[in-house]
């Protein structure tokens, strides 16, 4: 994995003509804040069927504003745009850590290759060897979209948290103090939550946290394919007027990958000019929503879970945005 420092300037710098700060993004991260305070608090109050979805609903909606911030949003002012997305509402997931690890997956020539690409659902061969059959069936299961928001949380951060473990070990890119950091601030939130609201520790991870993060992986399901051509790699999935919002409009990927600095609330009106472009570079990957997503692939396999030429070839030096083939 490439340091952050290291990466193309287009992944990591601000980009020029946005507002000292963004208020349209500064109010969303204030307002999923005072929203996630408030309906933790109902908690007790009113009933779990009603706090716990709508919880799970504004942890989402954290998540995809760290994936804003990250991109240099909303202000010109990487410490505070820091406080602003290090809190960690969903407790398993360092900021600095997931900042490293998309900015990576940001280098479009490694887009879906096994491990360059620290986001992918990609397996070498070896390493699919190596799971063993009982790994390769659970696996297989997340290959569908009900499997994977069903078992995804359950398979994903055990194994993340597992990596990172040896990560800290063996202090790998300044993660114990990535994860120092990241412990002082579960602390508020794990107190919030157990002693103010007195919702149980175990409730919260397994009735709001998880389905939380099963919410985000409908976004990252059918995001990407191994494909020859970088820009065929990316889907978009249109006409998504109920989780498209909650995605901060990460739906229309492809444009993402293209333009990752630009700001969410510029991202219908820029997709509108460039749409046809866009669809003719990705090879007409679209989906017309996340319920067309849902009738081809809800269980049946997206897609193999061996990348087909098992890594990416490297054709030149691994570059960001803007270099495909």
């Amino acid at each position: 994995m490439i340091p952050v420092r290291d990466l193309p300037a287009e992944l990591i710098e601000r980009r020029p003509g946005l507002p000292v700060v963004e208020l349209p993004t500064l109010m969303l991260i204030l307002a999923t804040y005072a929203g996630w305070l408030a309906i933790t608090f109902a908690y007790g109050r009113w009933p779990l069927w009603l706090v716990a979805p709508v919880t799970a609903v504004l942890l989402t909606l954290h998540s995809s504003l760290q994936h804003e911030i990250l991109h240099g949003h909303p202000t010109r002012w990487r410490g505070v745009n820091h406080v602003l997305a290090v809190v960690p509402l969903s407790l398993w997931l360092p900021y600095e850590r997931y900042r490293e690890n998309h900015l990576n997956h940001h280098i479009n020539d490694r887009l879906t290759d096994p491990l360059d690409d620290p986001e992918t659902n990609y397996w070498t061969p070896e390493d699919w060897t190596r799971l063993g059959t009982i790994g390769r069936g659970l696996v297989r299961i997340q290959l569908t979209l009900a499997g994977r928001m069903i078992l995804g949380p359950y398979w994903r951060i055990p194994r993340f948290l597992r990596g990172e473990l040896w990560s800290v070990v063996a202090n790998r890119r300044r993660t114990r103090a990535i994860w120092l950091e990241h412990l002082l601030w579960c602390v508020p939130v794990v107190l919030w939550v157990t002693q103010v609201c007195g919702i149980p520790f175990w409730l919260y991870v397994v009735a709001m946290v998880a389905p939380g993060n099963s919410i985000l992986l409908v976004r990252s399901f059918a995001e990407h394919r191994a494909r020859p051509p970088v820009r065929e790699r990316t889907a978009i999935v249109e006409r998504s007027w109920l989780l498209g919002p909650l995605f901060l409009f990460n739906n229309l990927h492809a444009m993402h990958h293209e333009e990752p600095l630009m700001p969410w609330y510029e991202y219908n009106a820029r997709y509108r000019a460039i749409r046809e472009r866009l669809i003719a570079a990705n090879g007409g990957l679209v989906y017309v929503t996340y319920f067309d997503v849902a009738r081809r692939f809800l269980f049946r396999a997206h897609d193999a879970p061996e990348h087909p030429t098992g890594r990416v070839p490297r054709l030149r030096p691994a570059t960001g945005v803007g270099r495909t083939a």
